[in-house]
């Protein structure tokens, strides 16, 4: 498995287990439509929440030979260049809520500014690990909120994610070592200090918030199937990091859908291949990655699975597949080089992977059982989301641009 996936171009396995019986729903409570419901009515109270743009890129689909394409462009949530703070601001909220006793069925950041509210606040320092955008997103909340925020990132760590997640008031640094240490050092600063620990993934006693986390991110699914209307996608692809966007999305679709969901494949980098490699397991248990964790998309360089969104992928997805970096550079440059009439989508390394696999899979000999597999034809109709924009302007001008 090691050198397969450090030399290949790509590595997938076909679930066996994703659709041999109707899905037990009771399993994907917790992200039924009455709570998407609920966790958007508290997103629209938040202010300038907008819907964030569903692209059709119409000439690419038919360039690439598929029905349609559509891109959820998270480049533009409440000005943050990334999705995550949908889960974050729920989560701290949430919690803040059942802390100060704001009873109220749906709330909104208003609730929190009393004067006593605020005092009570003020003492209150929430802390989390990250690659940046689920910190910035933290970050961003508990300023909104007033209250303080530490924030632990891996070394490698971008220095222009750093300052943003600065920039929105946070104690923030890079620590000397990869995701899963600033995972764990947050988890202990936060009990050694009594702090409020808000991780999008699950440990040891700690699952509430990170289900918490992952139904934030039911208002990107609600609103890319309310800007669909009627149509239901035929394929569609998630990154992966820790797990929690795919299988958030995974538990949503068979509550709507069941067993007429459509093919969901998870994309991971070759590198940090956790869920596939757990997967390949067949034992049903999750696995840390045999991989390095070194690759340029930052967002999924997680080497062990959330066990929470592992039980989920595990039973749901389809398809897991893992591929180079030269795949999401692939997809950063189609996205921001459309081609006429399609619109441009601005999409950093984790966001534009999804796309970048789509083209290989539609253009590069070598990706043809794979393309078999997924049975993407003239009417296949395609939802993918660019969970991030040029989080590092940097990187992005030198891959797009070749500055």
């Amino acid at each position: 498995m090691k050198d397969l996936l450090s030399s290949e171009k790509y590595i997938y396995f076909d679930n066996p287990v994703a659709r041999q019986h109707n899905p037990d729903k009771a399993v994907t409570d917790d992200f039924s439509s009455e709570i998407a419901v609920k966790v958007r009515k508290f997103h629209q109270a938040i202010p300038d929440y907008q819907p964030t743009p569903l692209v059709q890129l119409g000439n690419l689909a038919e360039y690439l030979g598929v029905g349609e394409i559509w891109v959820k462009d998270e480049s533009h949530r409440f000005g943050l260049n990334a999705f995550k703070v949908l889960g974050g601001a729920y989560a701290l909220s949430s919690v803040l809520a059942e802390q100060l006793g704001v009873t109220k069925e749906v709330f909104s950041f208003s609730d929190f500014q009393s004067p006593d509210i605020q005092d009570h606040l003020a003492g209150i320092t929430c802390i989390t690990a990250t690659d940046g955008n689920h910190g910035r997103g933290v970050a961003w909340s508990a300023q909104q909120l007033g209250c303080r925020s530490v924030v632990y990132m891996p070394k490698g760590s971008a220095a222009c994610r750093l300052q943003n997640i600065q920039r929105c008031g946070a104690d923030a640094s890079i620590i000397d070592g990869p995701y899963d240490d600033a995972v764990r050092l947050a988890a202990e600063h936060a009990k050694e200090n009594g702090w409020l620990l808000i991780q999008d993934t699950v440990q040891p006693g700690y699952e509430a918030i990170t289900l918490m986390i992952m139904q934030g991110y039911l208002t990107m699914y609600e609103e890319a199937f309310e800007q669909l209307g009627t149509i239901v996608p035929t394929h569609i692809f998630a990154q992966c990091g820790i797990g929690s966007l795919p299988a958030s999305f995974q538990a949503y679709l068979v509550q709507k859908f069941g067993m007429e969901r459509p093919f969901f494949t998870i994309v991971e980098p070759a590198m940090a291949a956790c869920f596939l490699e757990s997967a390949v397991a067949q034992d049903g248990k999750p696995h840390k990655s045999v991989g390095s964790l070194d690759t340029i998309m930052a967002g999924l360089a997680c080497g062990e699975p959330s066990i929470l969104s592992w039980n989920i992928a595990r039973d749901h997805t389809d398809l897991f597949v893992a591929c180079q970096d030269d795949v999401a550079m692939k997809g950063m440059r189609v996205l921001g080089n459309p081609m006429k009439w399609d619109q441009r989508v601005i999409s950093g390394e984790s966001g534009a992977v999804t796309l970048g696999l789509l083209h290989c899979l539609m253009k590069d000999p070598d990706f043809a059982p794979l393309k078999g597999t997924l049975d993407l034809n003239d009417e296949s109709e395609i939802l993918l989301l660019s969970t991030e924009g040029d989080t590092d302007p940097n990187m992005y001008r030198k891959i797009v641009w070749g500055e």
